[in-house]
């Protein structure tokens, strides 16, 4: 293999941990990865907070969309326990929670942060975070919304990765000008789109690629990235090959 592939642990460790809470950014620390992928929202009163959905229903069964609760609120959610009872009380954290966090354990960490309040506001108020923190100049934006890529990339010249024309919204002719990488899933990895993707000459980021086998797959066709659930197949790949 050429260039090192970067390793990103999805929502932090979701695999053996509530996903996008503190417990799971911690246990991501404490592997041989580079990067782990966050999702980004506001609450009403303009806090970025981390969820993938929006609405808390799934991770804390509570039928309610963040951007409708103020963060006091939302801080009494149990993000934990439907994942599993021994992780009951794990709060829904704040970003700025997450990267003091980070800058005290891991401040070399490389961040994916996927903007998911697709409104500049979000945006505006993400950036100004990861800038106090020290992380802005090395993570990566990325978000399923063309306008919001094209206002990362003009408004603050970060480094974006969008995705497939058709998984995108708001994509306009021209707006992969605007993507410095491409993500793709497995299932488009395994499929014969992969290699028209290929021919854009983007760097590609490869999700989620949870098996030993499926990371092979993924380093053979071309990842620069890879993201996985499970980071342990993937560091172990890595390690086979001395990468790490």
């Amino acid at each position: 293999m050429a260039e090192r592939i970067f390793i990103e642990g999805h929502r932090g460790y979701c695999a053996k941990y509530p996903e996008n809470t503190m417990a799971s950014f911690r246990a991501a620390l404490d592997l041989k990865i580079d990067a782990y992928e966050f999702d980004v929202w506001l609450s009403s009163d303009k806090v970025p907070v981390l969820m993938h959905d929006g609405n808390a229903k799934r991770t804390c069964g509570v039928d309610k969309h963040l951007r409708d609760m103020t963060l006091e609120e939302i801080k009494t959610l149990d993000a934990g326990s439907k994942f599993d009872p021994k992780f009951a009380g794990e709060k829904v954290p704040t970003l700025e929670e997450m990267l003091k966090m980070v800058k005290e354990v891991r401040p070399d960490l490389r961040l994916g942060v996927e903007i998911k309040e697709y409104t500049e506001e979000c945006v505006d108020i993400t950036v100004e975070l990861l800038k106090k923190y020290g992380f802005f100049d090395d993570c990566w934006f990325y978000a399923f919304n063309g306008r919001i890529i094209r206002y990362i990339k003009q408004k603050h010249n970060g480094r974006t990765m969008g995705y497939p024309d058709f998984q995108m919204g708001e994509f306009t002719p021209g707006d992969y000008d605007y993507y410095d990488e491409i993500g793709l899933n497995m299932a488009l990895v395994k499929s014969e789109l992969c290699a028209f993707y290929r021919a854009k000459n983007l760097p590609i980021h490869m999700y989620c690629a949870d098996t030993y086998e499926n990371v092979k797959l993924c380093v053979e066709r071309g990842a620069s990235l890879i993201t996985a659930n499970d980071p342990l197949p993937l560091i172990k790949f890595m390690e086979d090959q001395g990468q790490i």
